[in-house]
């Protein structure tokens, strides 16, 4: 029997601002039988694209790279925020409600010609997402697809993947 993977996922009415209806993974996470199978289906998309390195932004891009690269037997490397990360790093920026911000990649995380995974839970305004991509590509990586749990289309992050492969678990 097939899992509706929408009946673990949380809502907040207004959050973070009023109008908007946020989901976030955090029931699914406490079941181990549904993240399973909710990663399995990224890391299928995943083999279908022969990835060999998954790049995630900050820590919800752990949440699904880390299992996702473990089940594939590739590396998992995390973008995140200044200072975060050990060694020498690349830096990109982009835009938020409030200002800008930043992400960082270490220089030898993606090798040139590797092909990547870029994963997170959730695609919203796709600003982290579409900065690591950005890391990846000036590393010399071939971003083979995103991934993700869920995807907040009236926040409209899909118009920042929507020149790779896209995989979306729900979409709300």
């Amino acid at each position: 029997m097939p899992i509706d993977f929408s009946k673990y996922i949380a809502s907040y009415p207004d959050f973070p601002e009023p109008g908007i209806l946020f989901r976030d993974i955090s029931p699914m996470l406490e079941n181990g039988e549904v993240y399973r199978a909710a990663t399995d289906k990224i890391v299928d998309f995943a083999k279908e694209r022969n990835v060999q390195m998954i790049v995630g932004p900050e820590a919800r891009g752990f949440i699904v790279g880390c299992p996702v690269a473990y089940k594939l037997g590739v590396g998992f490397s995390p973008a995140r925020k200044k200072n975060k990360l050990p060694g020498e790093t690349i830096e990109e920026s982009y835009g938020l409600e409030y200002g800008k911000s930043s992400l960082y990649l270490r220089t030898n995380a993606v090798k040139p010609g590797q092909r990547v995974l870029v994963t997170d839970d959730l695609l919203a305004t796709g600003g982290t997402i579409d900065a690591t991509i950005r890391l990846v590509e000036k590393l010399g990586g071939i971003v083979v697809g995103t991934a993700f749990l869920i995807e907040l289309s009236d926040l409209k992050g899909r118009e920042k993947v929507k020149n790779y492969d896209f995989f979306t678990l729900l979409k709300y």
